[in-house]
């Protein structure tokens, strides 16, 4: 979590480079009647049983078929997990909670020692986090042993068997609308109070959004395989329209929203980080002027590594570090703490953080099934559409980053960067969330590439979730590995700036691209695809049968005429000349990477040199230096990186 902007535009001669948004197609499911459970009569193939198991247990419990379905999908997408337990200790399709021991110190485990701020023009900040003390476990983390009181079903099988998971969450659902005096109706319309308590919400805002994102699935339908091969069908009922009225009988509080910088969509509450001196130095981010003063042009996505009620105590600590946005799992409660004009520390790059948002997501890296549940997504795609939306930010992987995309300010930090939220984040869902899907734009000779995985067939292997050198569960991942030939027993690709040998460990980023970057393509053989990373040319399997990238257009930047190579750097920070008196200077030093002549990389955007002298807890002193030199960002290896404009040419490699 340590780990959190500003207008180029106003700088003369700036030139902005857009992609074209590619709409979101959408279309109702055509399936059997809504709601309708499948014939009784047709033997539950092994195929079939959970959809069998919905209907059992909605017909036990007098709940709609229809209701439970779009309740399971909203908490876990129907995924069972094997089992395994949440990052707020969820299990099975209904992410029945039982958080006794999923209340963990909210210590960041994403390998990485940065510096949060990333300002070189200040001594490193290395807070510590603290365990917060005891406290008791809210309702909302204790939904399994409820249902396993109304049901009799030992918990143990509650957490282990899907099947009895549902039945479960249909009887948890069925006590929340005989609570609220309503009838066990058959109309899925007049559930809408019941599924608000379900997301176990204490205040009224979080439990309405929740319902209304269930009520949208039971619009539009789904249909998916899940985890364990069951197929699993929604029919869409476009018109459905829920009572809400028994929500206001629910006696949920009403959050303060204060202000807060969030989409009517969502559930958002203020949870202020403090603006605080306390000796030689202040905490825990900088007031800014964002974005009169820059813009903002990314945003960063984070996991807390920690539950929601340590996390909360963290950010309300001045001597720790500070982001603009928590998003809670359970429920998809979004908790504001920077706003937008000011600048947190949370990237572990100065220049980043001066023109980002960071939004931190509930959970864990190096546990591929503590998962982040559907609930959270949605409300962080929300959320970021709005945030682009108001900012001008494109939505594509070059300016809706992870932490492990950020590049290391300088040689000497790029070791220490973070790597979350890792290859169990599932981008590709993610940006469908968004309305902007990762698709084909280009033929299949095209000169640049999208990677683009199916996420939950495509499961490489990592080690080191548990112990060092040893397997993590076999999961889908949203990343595919690199070699230095066409070959799996060809040594991986490997990262001069990490100092180390590559390996297959969950955070070592050396040798790894991830869903919706796009690389220029180096070669091609076979089912084998090469691409430009990293200054080398790096191979992936590409099968044309199951692909793991498709063609794309792009721009693309190659070293200038006469150039045997070029470097590049971690910030784009502005020429000497540009820093008024009062300023210091800050150096312009390379990474430890250069592009060949001969080799391209995909352009982001292009950037003006900028940089944000805030070292004082006052702000008389406060400066946006923006100097004449130009950047463009580009994606070299798992993280972007910047090139200065005069030393490489830009063309357009179309397909």
């Amino acid at each position: 979590m340590r780990g959190p902007a500003t207008d180029p535009t106003s700088a003369p001669g700036h030139r902005r480079l857009r992609r074209t948004a590619v709409p979101l197609v959408s279309a109702a499911l055509l399936l059997s009647a809504p709601g309708a459970a499948p014939a009784h009569s047709a033997p539950a193939s092994s195929a079939h049983r959970l959809q069998h198991a919905f209907a059992a247990a909605a017909a036990e419990h007098h709940v709609p078929q229809s209701v439970l379905l779009a309740v399971s999908y909203l908490q876990s997408r129907w995924d069972a997990h094997g089992g395994a337990p949440s990052v707020t200790g969820g299990y099975g399709p209904m992410h029945l909670t039982d958080a006794r021991t999923a209340i963990a110190a909210a210590e960041h485990f994403a390998e990485g020692t940065e510096d949060p701020r990333g300002d070189t023009a200040r001594p490193a900040l290395r807070p510590r986090a603290v365990a917060p003390a005891g406290s008791a476990v809210p309702a909302r983390l204790r939904t399994l042993p409820k249902a396993a009181a109304l049901t009799g079903i030992p918990a143990g099988e509650l957490r282990t068997d899907p099947a009895a998971n549902i039945a479960g969450g249909a009887a948890l659902l069925a006590a929340a609308q005989k609570d609220l005096g309503e009838p066990a109706s058959t109309d899925p319309a007049d559930w809408y109070g019941a599924v608000a308590r379900f997301s176990g919400a204490d205040d009224t805002a979080t439990a309405a959004a929740y319902a209304d994102d269930v009520y949208e699935v039971l619009r539009t339908g789904a249909e998916r395989t899940t985890d364990d091969g069951q197929l699993v069908a929604l029919a869409a009922r476009p018109g459905l329209t829920p009572d809400t009225a028994p929500l206001r009988r629910a006696g949920l509080r009403t959050l303060p929203a204060d202000g807060t910088e969030c989409p009517r969509s969502v559930s958002c509450t203020s949870v202020p980080a403090p603006y605080e001196e306390f000796g030689d130095d202040y905490g825990n981010h900088d007031l800014g002027d964002r974005p009169a003063s820059q813009k903002i042009e990314y945003i960063v996505v984070h996991d807390t590594e920690g539950a929601w009620d340590g996390v909360m105590n963290l950010i309300q600590d001045p001597a720790y570090v500070s982001w603009n946005y928590t998003i809670r799992s359970t429920d998809g409660l979004i908790a504001q703490h920077v706003k937008a004009k000011d600048v947190a520390w949370h990237a572990g790059n100065w220049y980043l953080n001066a023109k980002s948002i960071g939004i931190e997501h509930e959970g864990f890296l190096a546990s591929p099934d503590a998962w982040y549940t559907e609930a959270m997504y949605r409300s962080s795609a929300r959320l970021v559409r709005y945030l682009a939306r108001i900012h001008g930010i494109p939505l594509d992987r070059q300016h809706v980053l992870g932490h492990d995309n950020v590049p290391g300010p300088t040689a000497a930090a790029v070791p220490g960067m973070h790597t979350d939220p890792g290859p169990y984040w599932d981008w590709r869902h993610y940006f469908q969330l968004l309305g902007h899907p990762f698709t084909r734009t280009a033929g299949r000779h095209s000169g640049v590439v999208t990677i683009l995985p199916d996420y939950a067939s495509h499961r490489p292997v990592y080690t080191g979730c548990t112990a060092q050198g040893e397997p993590c569960a076999d999961h889908g991942s949203s990343e595919v590995r690199l070699y230095t030939d066409h070959d799996e027993n060809a040594p991986l690709v490997r990262d001069i700036g990490l100092r180390t040998e590559p390996t297959t460990g969950v955070n070592d980023l050396s040798s790894r691209v991830s869903t919706g970057q796009q690389y220029a393509v180096a070669g091609r053989w076979g089912d084998w695809t090469a691409v430009w990373y990293l200054g080398q040319k790096a191979w992936f399997r590409n099968p044309r049968g199951n692909p793991t990238a498709v063609p794309a257009k792009g721009l693309v930047v190659a070293p200038r005429a006469g150039l045997a190579s070029v470097p590049v750097y971690g910030r784009a920070y502005p020429e000497k000349e540009a820093y008024p008196a009062g300023v210091p200077t800050q150096s312009v030093v390379p990474l430890p990477y250069t592009i060949p002549a001969g080799q391209e990389y995909v352009v982001g955007d292009e950037v003006p040199g900028e940089y944000y002298y805030a070292v004082t807890f006052t702000t008389d002193s406060h400066r946006v230096v923006r100097g004449a030199d130009l950047y463009y960002e580009i994606q070299y290896g798992h993280r972007v990186g910047f090139v200065r404009a005069a030393d490489v040419t830009l063309r357009n490699s179309a397909g």
